[in-house]
């Protein structure tokens, strides 16, 4: 039996206790029954404030396992946090870069184009000029062909 079966027993054994006239609610009880129920009480106490202390030592390592436990997390989250900021700051310094880089490359190929345009555009001037000097030279020649025929 548990304590609060034990005093519910005292309880149902003073209500069935016989009352004593003009005693002011005296009632005659049994007291070799009393002293039983109260050794009862006695060593079913210390089993229950026993299993009590228990309970809440294990509350108390529950909640300290679970302070720890949530320590943990929060100070992982922290550090992914820290690492994710990290890694978003090297991101944006890396695209940052990629930015200047490709606007070099860019504005590098626009000036080896306009250099490469530049070369031919003098190359075909001066393969020009040079045909223009050769068909020159042979339309002399064919007119001197010409005009030794005809004063032959």
């Amino acid at each position: 039996m548990n304590v609060d079966d034990l005093i519910d027993e005292l309880y149902d054994m003073v209500e069935k206790a016989w009352s004593l006239p003009m005693s002011h609610g005296r009632a005659v009880l049994d007291g070799a029954e009393v002293r039983q129920i109260l050794d009862e009480m006695r060593e079913t106490l210390p089993q229950e404030v026993h299993q009590a202390k228990a309970i809440v030592a294990d509350r108390s390592q529950i909640l300290a396992d679970a302070k720890r436990e949530a320590d943990t997390t929060l100070r992982v989250a922290q550090e992914r946090a820290k690492t994710l900021v990290a890694q978003d700051v090297i991101t944006r310094e890396a695209q940052q870069r990629a930015n200047e880089i490709l606007s070099q490359a860019q504005a590098k190929s626009r000036e080896m184009k306009r250099a490469t345009n530049e070369y031919v555009d003098d190359l075909m001037k001066r393969t020009d000029e040079e045909l223009a000097q050769l068909l020159a030279e042979t339309r002399k020649i064919r007119q001197s062909i010409k005009a030794s025929q005809h004063s032959s």
